[in-house]
């Protein structure tokens, strides 16, 4: 069981917003590692520094004439309490590390499509699509459920369809005023309901800097701010999480951007 992404629970939580269509990972690409997204424009990649270190960097990228630059500045974020596993993106799949399960505690790590935009308010600054949060939003998280890794509504998808469910979206109403979920978006880590393959994966706001999720990616709400202003759907955007040392691997060959990091 779980509570929320936000909460140090061993509970994984990751997401495609069932309010809009899944945009989704298709598999691996016969045209080369970085096929999946050749057409994004906009990157926000998060370098950890181990499998298992539970904070890192977010750096944000974007496409000019044909290479790619940073823009904006560098700000700390936290992830899973477990540290971090292959998760189901864009990305072929990897066997060098930990793979990503269902309660976990691990943030997917790879390539993913950027999804939805959420949250408590009618509306935010933000050119992504946008859903107001609803006391009846859940994120399923039961493995087999046909409604496994969306957001529904329960009102409108009945209350059997959300039972044994543990992510509500609305922290605020039943967390004690949790603000962990009044701006984020979703990161389409297993779009596909593989089962067991992990659930509502989401970039959030974080508690403090020394907090955990438990599969999430948390930040400042600065940081969210400047994220959700920023990014635009037809930049097909995309959200890369890596350890230092698969980086420095995958950096060439997945056409990721060339940042310098600190030997440690």
């Amino acid at each position: 069981m779980g509570i929320s992404c936000a909460t140090f629970r061993p509970c994984v939580l990751v997401a495609a917003l069932a309010l809009a269509s899944v945009a989704g990972a298709s598999g691996a690409s016969s045209n080369g590692p970085s096929a999946n997204w050749r057409d994004a424009r906009q990157m926000i990649l998060v370098i950890v520094p181990d499998w298992d270190a539970t904070s890192g960097t977010l750096r944000t990228f974007e496409q000019i004439r044909g290479a790619w630059r940073e823009v904006g500045h560098a700000a700390p974020v936290v992830i899973g309490h477990a540290g971090a596993a292959w998760g189901i993106g864009l990305n072929r799949p990897q066997s060098d590390g930990p793979i990503k399960r269902e309660g976990d505690g691990r943030s997917p790590a790879g390539v993913f499509a950027i999804g939805r935009a959420f949250g408590y308010a009618p509306d935010v600054a933000t050119a992504l699509d946008y859903n107001q949060m609803q006391p009846t939003s859940w994120c399923v998280d039961v493995s087999g459920s046909p409604y496994y890794n969306r957001i529904v509504d329960a009102r409108k998808v009945g209350g059997a369809a959300v039972k044994g469910a543990s992510e509500h979206m609305r922290l605020d109403l039943f967390n004690h005023g949790d603000p962990s979920y009044r701006e984020g978006f979703v990161i389409e880590h297993n779009a596909q309901q593989h089962p067991m393959g992990g659930s509502c994966i989401f970039a959030h706001l974080w508690t403090s800097p020394e907090s955990t999720t438990t599969g999430c990616t948390a930040m400042a709400d600065t940081t969210m701010e400047r994220l959700l202003a920023w990014l635009k759907p037809a930049a097909h955007p995309v959200f890369v999480l890596l350890p230092q040392r698969e980086y420095q691997r995958l950096h060439g060959a997945w056409s990721l951007p060339a940042i310098a990091i600190a030997k440690r």
